[in-house]
């Protein structure tokens, strides 16, 4: 019945449909809320999800969780077999192990679902790639390979904007050349004997990219916020964190020991009422002046598809003396005429970010990330960083990897590659995300961002839009609760420079379930 209710709710319907539920979607409208600090409109959509459908699906996750708990019943009593780890006769009286709740939530709906998640492929993650085709005989508790290869399927998942996820090409050829050269791996940290002139080279690139006086490249890109935050933050520090930043922030964080504050997402009034009273009130109890206050917050929400406010954002840092922090892992490449991020995108002074961070794994095909910021931060952070003075350096190939393309980024390797993919990114990106509006589509998000969030609001509708989008050859990711809220549950795309025009128009007019409509 819910489904039936969200398909009037979800796709476009006749006029007296249309008039029946007008006043429970807010209108698309431009979010800009100081239009002075914008060179161009800054439009980003997020419709409140309608009444009906909101209550349809508290009702689905109703239904969902009585028959958990049904099957608990039974699983306790042994007429249906458990596969999940329980805590042994033994130990009942012991600290559990698991987390009742999460445990529940994993083995009576998560396992409904699990077939649409960690699928195996067995290609290059490009535009098309091939998928490993699996079956369960027990309702998803297992997998077992069939043998065969489902190939070209439309990839829609991989993070890989600007198509330097490739096999062949210049990447390629250089990744190879230097892996004659230096080897795949490095044996050492940076401090003792894995300092390679190949990394040096990159810093020095990654600093004239960026636009600032250093840079430092770490092996893992989670590893670059959870450990770096803890260095430049700690007791006596406030952090103040965007409500939607990633888990290596919100870790990081919690590891620095700083107190932590969140504002609500992208909302300015919210972040300058708490660096109000943070200035006003100080320290809790001493109420002595915080040692420094942190701004948080990401280029790109990959979850949301919203750009940051970063023009707001540096006035608001500016006018109360905080230090901004701010992660383009999504961004960098991305965004912007020369595809260097968000405040290449804004036009606004590298220089009014204090801490640039970024990751290689989307726009540059590799691995890792980066700090960016004055010389004082960077070399402060090479000797007290756990992620500088701990980590294995990074693998001489992935280096390469990154020199490379980020060179065609900048058109330092004598063709116009690079400005085309970006062109072709931002033209794609546009395309796709008009497509689907046209269609009648509630999506998330900037119509700048490559990142395109499609609600399906639905639980049932999770498993089913990925198993349905697979048959028709084309792969994305779906995405329901906890990691968004449990009425937003919904199907994220990533538009890439390598999909063609033909390729965005089979996706968007793949149809499930016979009806005509993804929906």
């Amino acid at each position: 019945i819910y489904s039936c209710f969200c398909h009037i709710c979800c796709k476009s319907v006749d006029s007296s449909v249309v008039s029946l539920f007008f006043f429970l979607v807010p209108q698309r409208q431009n979010a800009t809320t100081n239009p002075s600090l914008y060179q161009k409109p800054f439009v980003e959509s997020f419709e409140e999800t309608p009444l009906l459908v909101a209550v349809l699906t508290y009702m689905g996750y109703g239904i969902l969780t009585l028959f958990g708990y049904l099957r608990d019943f039974l699983r306790h009593w042994n007429i249906e077999k458990c596969h999940v780890a329980r805590e042994r006769e033994q130990q009942k009286d012991f600290v559990p192990l698991y987390q009742d709740f999460e445990n529940f939530y994993t083995r009576n709906l998560y396992m409904r679902i699990r077939d649409n998640w960690n699928r195996p492929i067995c290609s290059v993650p490009g535009a098309k790639m091939d998928v490993v085709e699996r079956v369960t005989h027990n309702y998803n508790w297992t997998f077992e390979h069939t043998g065969t290869v489902v190939k070209d399927v439309i990839n829609m998942g991989s993070y890989n904007y600007l198509g330097f996820a490739e096999n062949t090409g210049a990447c390629a050829d250089a990744a190879v050349e230097v892996t004659h050269a230096y080897g795949a791996g490095v044996g050492s940290t940076r401090c003792e004997m894995g300092n390679l002139d190949v990394h040096e080279e990159l810093e020095l690139l990654i600093a004239r990219f960026l636009g600032v006086e250093s840079s430092m490249a770490f092996g893992m890109g989670f590893a670059t916020n959870s450990m770096n935050i803890p260095a430049l933050t700690g007791k006596g520090c406030l952090i103040l964190s965007d409500e939607l930043n990633h888990a290596s922030l919100v870790l990081g964080a919690r590891l620095s020991g700083s107190t932590i504050r969140v504002f609500k997402h992208n909302n300015m009034q919210s972040l300058e009422k708490l660096l109000r009273d943070a200035i006003v009130h100080g320290q809790p109890r001493t109420h002595r002046p915080w040692k420094k206050i942190l701004i948080v917050v990401e280029g790109i929400y990959s979850m949301e598809g919203s750009i940051v406010r970063l023009p707001e954002i540096v006035a608001l840092k500016k006018r109360y003396k905080a230090y901004l922090y701010l992660d383009e892992a999504h961004s960098i490449g991305a965004l912007g005429p020369q595809g260097r991020g968000v405040v290449n995108y804004f036009g606004l002074d590298p220089k009014d970010v204090d801490i640039m961070m970024g990751t290689f794994t989307k726009s540059f095909g590799a691995a890792g990330g980066y700090i960016g910021g004055r010389k004082e931060l960077i070399d402060y952070l090479r000797c007290h960083s756990h992620s500088a003075v701990y980590a294995t350096s990074m693998s001489p190939p992935v280096a390469q990897q990154i020199i490379t393309s980020m060179k065609i980024i900048m058109g330092e390797d004598g063709t116009s590659l690079g400005a085309d993919r970006l062109r072709q990114l931002s033209e794609n990106t546009n395309y796709f995300r008009r497509k689907l509006l046209d269609m009648g589509f509630i999506i998330y998000g900037n119509d700048d961002s490559p990142v395109v969030p499609l609600m399906l609001y639905m639980p049932a509708k999770i498993g089913a839009f990925g198993r349905e989008m697979l048959k028709r050859n084309i792969g994305t990711v779906v995405v329901g609760f906890p990691a968004t809220p449990i009425i937003e549950s919904r199907a994220r795309f990533c538009v890439s420079a390598a999909h063609t025009k033909e390729m965005l128009d089979t996706v968007s007019h793949a149809r499930c379930f016979g009806t005509g409509s993804w929906a």
